[in-house]
């Protein structure tokens, strides 16, 4: 999926604001962040002369250094290899095999062996200062962009992390909410506990939420027992809402807009059901539960609810998908209508301002009156669907 750096399409592992409100003004190669010297040329020409000398202790067959090199560096000039380290190469030789099925450059295998070896401490030690220019170059790059701590992992680039676990932007995004809805669903409850008749507007907008929420979604959706499910579902409803609300706030983006948030949810959304299903029926009476009632002939029931049970089983699955793939699909529609109209603004930039700049900026603001609409529909629409499913998944067909 492509990456804007206004909309965030993408997940990363960086914040982007304009440049003059995180101005970088690093000075030497001690200032500037792991990930970003392991992307440096001159690093990745260190790390490659370091690990070709440890493998030549480690194992026997290794190329010259010069011919490693060589063959590293026209590696990294083939399609999609632009940049990668010495150790995605090594990586690659070590998984080819010969004919026989046998390794085709046993030498490599040593390779995180070698690579352990190597760190970003030494070679800040040891290197050489880098240029002003070049220092200059990369505090442009950096400008505007607030790269998250890792205290828990390697990032092998501000896009992709390298291993260990990495703390992501959506991962920041998503805990924000979550600590927000905390703090307002616990002042929410306490106000709650000193009156039976709720006081104050903030406390009014919740109830109205709750309320509706509850007696027209989640009950008719479940059906008898549907209270149990009330508290994970108004969760769900307000986690999907504050998710899809901060896409609406510039350099942030919507968590809603990810695979894995969407698809995690509908997941959640699947256990729940079939969890509560297998409480009720046990755990083969939920999945024989899928398929309907009928009175059928011994020899034709057998095929029909056979082929009805296999229908049922991947419509389950696939139903689930969608779910978050629907989420997903209107979060990022939005995103991409208002790329439209930044992308018309430019095509419009030889008009006269008199004549474009209303147009663009009454788009902008409709599309964003929607979208804004959209946040609140997909959160109502998340929440509902998974009222049906569960309430499928806990009744007799």
């Amino acid at each position: 999926m492509a990456s804007d750096p206004i909309l965030h399409i993408k997940d990363s592992y960086y914040f982007e604001v304009p440049s003059w409100l995180a101005p970088s003004h690093r000075e030497s190669l001690q200032d500037f962040p792991d990930v970003w010297i392991r992307l440096d040329p001159a690093y990745q020409l260190w790390e490659a002369n370091l690990v070709h000398a440890k493998l030549t202790e480690l194992s026997k067959g290794v190329p010259s250094e010069s011919d490693f090199i060589h063959n590293w560096e026209h590696w990294q000039h083939e399609p999609g290899n632009h940049g990668k380290p010495v150790r995605r190469y090594l990586k690659e030789l070590a998984e080819e095999k010969t004919k026989e099925d046998k390794p085709a450059n046993p030498w490599a295998d040593s390779w995180p062996e070698a690579q352990q070896l190597v760190t970003v401490a030494e070679y800040r030690e040891t290197a050489k200062p880098w240029s002003p220019k070049k220092i200059e170059g990369y505090n442009e790059a950096l400008s505007g962009k607030i790269i998250i701590p890792q205290p828990f992992g390697q990032l092998r680039n501000l896009y992709q992390k390298d291993s260990g676990f990495c703390i992501s932007r959506f991962m920041v995004l998503e805990m924000f909410v979550a600590i927000v809805m905390l703090l307002v669903f616990t002042w929410y409850a306490s106000r709650l506990k000193k009156s039976v008749v709720p006081k104050g507007r903030i406390v009014h907008l919740l109830d109205a939420f709750v309320c509706y929420l509850r007696e027209q979604v989640i009950r008719p959706g479940i059906g008898h027992g549907a209270d149990k499910f009330v508290p994970i579902l108004l969760t769900m409803f307000f986690f999907v809402l504050g998710c899809n609300l901060l896409g609406m706030i510039p350099w942030l983006g919507a968590p809603t807009a990810s695979f894995s948030v969407t698809l995690s949810l509908a997941l959640a959304t699947l256990l729940i059901g079939m969890g509560a299903g297998a409480l009720k029926f046990g755990p083969v009476g939920v999945w024989l539960n899928l398929v309907p009632h009928m009175d059928l002939p011994l020899l034709i029931g057998i095929p029909v609810k056979t082929m009805l049970f296999v229908i049922e089983v991947l419509g389950l699955f696939i139903k689930h998908g969608v779910l978050g793939v629907r989420l997903l699909a209107n979060m990022v529609a939005g995103h991409v209508v208002l790329l439209g109209i930044v992308a018309m603004g430019v095509e419009m930039s030889g008009w006269s301002l008199v004549i474009a700049g209303p147009i663009i900026v009454f788009a902008a603001i409709l599309f964003s009156c929607l979208e804004l609409f959209v946040a609140f529909l997909q959160a109502y629409i998340f929440t509902f669907l998974s009222s049906l499913f569960i309430g499928a998944s806990t009744h007799h067909h």
